[in-house]
């Protein structure tokens, strides 16, 4: 199969629609991430792995292509969502190019599949919609919906982290794309309540904005540590946004 040696999705092979948002500087650090933790991840043999909001289809097939090339035998299972019907056609056609599979659904966040996959995703990835924007952009009909967070950034990003604790399991990982507006550190914070410790896989700078790939990870320890004022990995972030340059600037695509 052409695709065989690939680690990750070749950008010549990424379909592409004027209403899909394209592989841009978060969705490449949010590969970047995975690959900077393939070998745990290689280790993890997830599964279930789930991208909610695919877009152009990018990085669920570099997820595809990572496991699946390096473990042969790999019985893992992709799914992929979107509320835009342009996207999952051209992360399908992404898919196809490149000869890996996924199953790809129309759902706002992963709505309709808390019945059927509640605590049984190993794996899941989200570059969400994060620029700060006003709050009636967001979930608007096209493309905007791909970027457009609201306040601070974070209207969707609040949506998904209850579904991503509804959906992963007892040894579930998350990696989310956030942005120093979204005020990572309390993220942090909010998922540590919930038992989970995260760390920061991957950090980028662009002339627009500062991008940190957080991982999330169920832990014992995080869940009495959360009574306190600030975890470990919040204080690990607070220190690293706090040496990061606010935005000057937001990006009119996400």
């Amino acid at each position: 199969m052409e695709g065989i040696g690939w680690k990750t999705a070749q950008i010549r092979l990424v379909s592409s629609h004027p209403e899909v948002y394209e592989p841009c500087d978060d969705s490449f650090a949010l590969v970047d991430a995975l690959l900077a933790d393939r070998t745990n991840l290689l280790l993890h043999r997830p599964a279930i792995c789930l991208e909610v909001g695919c877009g152009s289809g990018y990085v669920i097939t570099s997820l595809a292509l990572m496991l699946r090339r390096q473990i042969p035998s790999s019985a893992a299972y992709f799914l992929a969502t979107d509320i835009n019907p342009h996207a999952l056609s051209v992360t399908g056609e992404t898919l196809a190019a490149h000869g890996v599979e996924a199953e790809l659904l129309l759902a706002d966040i992963a709505s309709g599949l808390e019945d059927r996959l509640a605590g049984k995703v190993d794996l899941m990835v989200v570059n969400p919609p994060y620029v700060p924007t006003p709050e009636d952009e967001v979930g608007a009909p096209g493309i905007a919906a791909a970027w457009a967070g609201g306040e601070n950034g974070r209207r969707v990003i609040d949506r998904i982290l209850p579904a991503a604790d509804r959906l992963l399991s007892s040894r579930g990982w998350l990696y989310m794309v956030t942005l120093t507006a979204n005020d990572p550190s309390q993220i942090c914070r909010l998922m540590g309540r919930k038992g989970y410790a995260s760390r920061i896989v991957v950090q980028r700078s662009t002339e627009e904005e500062n991008l940190q790939i957080i991982k999330f990870w169920r832990d014992a320890d995080e869940e009495s540590a959360a009574s306190s004022p600030t975890t470990i990995a919040g204080r690990v972030i607070e220190s690293l946004a706090s040496h990061l340059p606010r935005l000057s600037s937001f990006r009119g695509t996400h």
